[in-house]
């Protein structure tokens, strides 16, 4: 157990210096630390054999973990079991709702997760107010342009910055209109209360490694009725959407870790260690400034700008530090670049090029905001900053 009553992931040979100090962990919005409760469903399916589509007791057995696994997600996100389809992870989900619904003009919103914008090469972009919101009056111009029937993806709550979307506005537009509508829900589940039965949606996508399950398992939510093409053929299993041999431990632990945010322990006191954070740095550095601070956003996530200090050379300042934190999205290969989130937000504006992330969670408490704070002042001071 760490000062603050969480158990510290166990270092690694792998990891230099992490022995002796494991360090800061505030990047759970890239993933979160992997549950017990997950590690030990995960545990228990590998060590019995047995194809959920086999007909024998083994595969009965199971057939039955796969099941209890979909009610745990179901019951999770507000939904029918029978409504979850399970799949390689958050992208897999995505592309399956966007190139999956039959509809062949596409409006994605310019904020995106690559995952998204990637999906539909000619998919037409929703702009975003300087506060990251979806612009609605935006949405339903582009949606009175045309009489094809259309698909909507918009994110419930962003990535970088946090800030939560109006999906209800959303649906209601689009509805009018006729259109479909699909959000990735990847970084708002677990941190916001979802109810894909109350939200109107016809998708949603999630995905297992934010909320403490493994990753490389998620799920699209289908509303009941929806045809939904295929992209991958073959067995015919998850009701003939997915196919492929389940990833039965991946989905037990995705399950298991569904049920344990189901209690509320998604995020814990990461809200009021992020506003301590945000309030500290804010006093002692008037030139920092926090993106989508105006508006509703995840309780764990602050996007903050260092002026004059490139992001990526904050990202590896702190990492020598042994603080982990991100810039932009971390399913880029690796790469840091000019953020697309911040650029819709402020079109040419330094803050793309010169804003970090830090998302907190369950194992972090205030020992990890002081170091944080300590090294973000002292890198702060170095580009030119005044105390």
């Amino acid at each position: 157990m760490n000062e603050n009553g969480g158990d510290r992931p166990e270092a690694s040979v792998d990891d230099p210096g992490s022995v002796d100090d494991p360090g800061v962990y505030a990047d759970y919005n890239a993933t979160a630390p992997l549950r017990p409760e997950a590690r030990s469903a995960m545990l228990e399916a590998l060590g019995q054999p047995g194809n959920p589509s086999s007909v024998h007791r083994r595969g009965r057995t199971a057939r039955a973990r796969l099941e209890r696994a979909r009610r745990q997600v179901a019951d999770f996100i507000g939904a029918e079991a029978e409504q979850v389809i399970f799949t390689s992870g958050g992208t897999e989900a995505d592309l399956l709702a966007l190139c999956g619904a039959g509809r062949k003009r596409v409006l994605v919103s310019a904020i995106e997760h690559d995952a998204v914008l990637a999906a539909v090469d000619d998919a037409e972009r929703i702009p975003v107010r300087a506060d990251g919101l979806v612009d609605l009056t935006a949405l339903a111009a582009l949606l009175d342009a045309s009489t094809e029937p259309a698909l909507v993806s918009v994110m419930w709550a962003n990535n970088e910055t946090g800030v939560v979307q109006p999906i209800a506005e959303v649906v209601g537009l689009a509805k009018q209109q006729g259109a479909l509508v699909h959000s990735d829900a990847v970084q708002a589940a677990g941190k916001v209360a979802l109810n894909f039965a109350d939200s109107g949606l016809d998708m949603m996508s999630i995905s297992a490694h934010k909320i403490g399950g493994p990753p490389g398992v998620g799920a699209l939510l289908v509303r009941g009725g929806l045809a939904l093409r295929p992209m991958i053929t073959g067995g015919g299993q998850e009701r003939g959407r997915r196919s492929g041999t389940e990833n039965l431990p991946g989905i037990v632990g995705f399950g298991a870790a569904a049920e344990v945010a189901s209690a509320g322990l998604a995020i814990g006191s990461a809200g009021r260690l992020r506003d301590l954070f945000e309030s500290r740095v804010l006093a002692a550095a008037p030139g920092a400034r926090i993106l989508g601070r105006a508006g509703p956003r995840l309780a764990n996530t602050s996007c903050i700008v260092m002026p004059g200090m490139p992001a990526e050379t904050q990202v590896m300042a702190l990492d020598l530090e042994g603080i982990a934190v991100s810039a932009g999205s971390a399913c880029s290969s690796g790469k840091v670049k000019r953020s697309h989130v911040i650029e819709a937000m402020e079109p040419g504006g330094p803050a793309a090029a010169t804003a970090i992330r830090i998302s907190f969670g369950w194992l972090n408490g205030e020992a990890d905001v002081d170091r944080l704070v300590e090294a973000w002042l002292k890198l702060y001071k170095r580009a030119g900053g005044q105390d």
